[in-house]
C-alpha cells in the first residue's frame, strides 16, 4: 500500500500554497506521488456539496444535520478514491490530499453539543475507514491560522468581493467556532498542528514549509 498525507485548515490558512510547495519539493526529489483535492468539484459526485455550500439547503450551516452533510462529502471522497487514486495508492504511491475525512471532523462536529462530538467522530471514522474502506491517513497536518487573518487573506484572494465567499467562508462566527473546535479535534485525533501566525500576522511561508517538510519526511522516509 501507499501512504496518505492530508492537509487540513480553515479556508485562508494557506493549504493550497503549502501543498504546491510540497509538490515542487517532491518533484525535485523525483519522488513518486499524486496530489488530490477534495471535494472534487469537477465530478458529479460533488453536486450535493455545491448545493449545501451555495445555501440551497439553508443559509445557516449550523442548522443543517451534521450526519446528513457528512454523507455528501463521504460520497464524493469515495467516488474520487475509486475513480482517481485507488490504483496508485494500492501500487505504493504517496498521495497528498487537500482535505479529507478530517474536514467532516472539523466542520460537522462544530454543529453538535459537546457531549455528542465523540459519538459523531466514532461514527465518522468507522463509516469512512471501516465500512466504505477509504484509506486511513498516515499523517494529518492542521494549519492553524487565526480567523481574522484568514478572512483578510480570503478577501485579498477574491479582490474584495465578499459575494464570492461560500456558506462557510462568509460566516465569521461559524469559522471562529470551527477553529476552536478544530484545535480540540486535532489534539484528540493526534494530528500535527502547525502554527501559521505570530502577533496577528502570518508567519513567512518558507518557515511553515520547513516545519511541514520535517513532519512529511518522517512519514515518507521511514
Amino acid at each position: 500500500m501507499g501512504k496518505l498525507i492530508v492537509f487540513e485548515g480553515l479556508d485562508g490558512s494557506g493549504k493550497s500554497t503549502q501543498l504546491n510547495l510540497l509538490e515542487k519539493r517532491l518533484e525535485s526529489s523525483n519522488f513518486d506521488f499524486k496530489k488530490i483535492k477534495l471535494p472534487d468539484y469537477e465530478s458529479d459526485s460533488s453536486a450535493p456539496i455545491k448545493m449545501y455550500l451555495n445555501g440551497e439547503l439553508g443559509d445557516d450551516p449550523m442548522s443543517l444535520n451534521a450526519y446528513a452533510v457528512s454523507g455528501f462529502y463521504a460520497c464524493d471522497r469515495y467516488v474520487n478514491y475509486i475513480k482517481k487514486w485507488k490504483d496508485d495508492y494500492d501500487n505504493g504511491k504517496l498521495i497528498i490530499a487537500d482535505r479529507y475525512t478530517s474536514s467532516n471532523a472539523i466542520y460537522q462536529t462544530v454543529k453538535l453539543p459537546e457531549e455528542e462530538k465523540d459519538e459523531f467522530l466514532n461514527f465518522l471514522f468507522d463509516y469512512e475507514y471501516e465500512k466504505i474502506c477509504l484509506p486511513k491517513p498516515d499523517l494529518t497536518i492542521f494549519l492553524d491560522m487565526p480567523t481574522e487573518i484568514s478572512q483578510r487573506l480570503m478577501s485579498e484572494r477574491y479582490d474584495g468581493d465578499e459575494k464570492k465567499k461560500d456558506l462557510h467562508e462568509s460566516d465569521v462566527k461559524f469559522l471562529n467556532d470551527c477553529r476552536k473546535n478544530a484545535l480540540s479535534v486535532a489534539k484528540k485525533c493526534g494530528w500535527k498542528i502547525i502554527n501559521c501566525s505570530k502577533y496577528s500576522q502570518p508567519l513567512p511561508i518558507e518557515n511553515i514549509e520547513e516545519e511541514i517538510w520535517n513532519e512529511v519526511r518522517k512519514v515518507i522516509f521511514k
